[in-house]
């Protein structure tokens, strides 16, 4: 296998728009309420982003490793690098420091453009890119993985990305953050009901896990389906009708939804989860294109 294989099996470029996603939103929102954007910022916040999501892809599979995951069991998930051997603990390791300064330089730039605030933003959530599966009690061990999901790939990076760009925040951001965050959560809620035969062997006790199969299925149809719930909300908050675009992907997510609930065990589960990133970066796409039609109503 080519190194540059390797490196994929340990990135995951597939996650990538669950990172994209919530710029493109925070930045369209902003544009539509203000009429101007800081293309420079928002580059940098789009870097950051990815940085943070390619962290936590790496992080997940050393620390995964680490801990002994693939030891017990046959798990169905995709491919882990270190565990497979394509790579080292070590060279992970380097890559998530190297990652993680890169990450701390695009920060610092967006501090000296807009203040410290903007630090706060950027170590929250580069601690909750390593903590996820790393540390004494990672967040991937705990019920708690799609709330963290929910907030930081949705509240955090929505709403933050909006106030780099526009130094305020308004409630259409705070709507679309809560959608895309859920659909965001609905991503590893997939993973997790997958999963949850291996993590319970391997002591993680995931919502899935805790709660079992039948409310994992629950969770994520609200995930899932509640984001397009809240779009009339947001057209009547960013008074544009443009925005109801977003309900063109309601017959999708219901299909999704239902594949699901339908999925048979196993690798099966693996096309689900391709399929909500492919989702998640629609809502974003679509959305962008309603905050440019909400300008040309106005």
């Amino acid at each position: 296998m080519s190194a540059a294989h390797a490196w994929a099996v340990a990135l995951r470029p597939r996650s990538l728009p669950v990172a994209v996603s919530p710029v493109l939103i925070g930045a369209a929102l902003g544009w539509l309420r203000t009429g101007a954007i800081d293309l420079v910022a928002a580059l940098l916040v789009l870097g950051a982003a990815l940085l943070m999501q390619l962290i936590t892809n790496l992080q997940n599979d050393v620390g995964y490793t680490l801990r002994g995951g693939e030891r017990l069991g046959t798990r169905t998930g995709l491919p882990r690098a270190t565990a497979q051997g394509l790579l080292s603990v070590g060279e992970v390791r380097v890559a998530i420091v190297a990652a993680a300064l890169l990450a701390t330089g695009l920060g610092l730039a967006l501090v000296a453009l807009r203040g410290w605030p903007v630090l706060a933003i950027g170590v929250a959530s580069l601690l909750a890119a390593l903590a996820y599966m790393g540390g004494p009690r990672p967040i991937a061990y705990t019920p708690f993985g799609e709330l963290t999901v929910f907030v930081f790939f949705g509240l955090v990076a929505v709403a933050g990305t909006d106030w780099v760009l526009t130094q305020d925040v308004g409630l259409p951001t705070v709507l679309a953050a809560a959608a895309n965050g859920g659909i965001a959560a609905s991503a590893l809620a997939v993973n997790n009901h997958r999963d949850r035969a291996h993590d319970a062997q391997v002591g993680r006790s995931t919502f899935a896990v805790r709660f079992g199969p039948g409310a994992s299925r629950v969770l994520h149809a609200l995930l899932l389906l509640g984001p397009f719930a809240l779009v009339p909300v947001l057209v009547w908050a960013a008074e544009t009708r443009a925005l109801l675009l977003l309900l063109l992907l309601a017959p999708a997510a219901w299909r999704l939804q239902r594949d699901f609930a339908h999925c048979a065990p196993g690798l099966a589960y693996n096309a689900i989860l391709f399929r909500t990133f492919k989702l998640q970066m629609g809502f974003g796409v679509l959305l962008a294109v309603g905050a440019v039609g909400g300008k040309l109503e106005w």
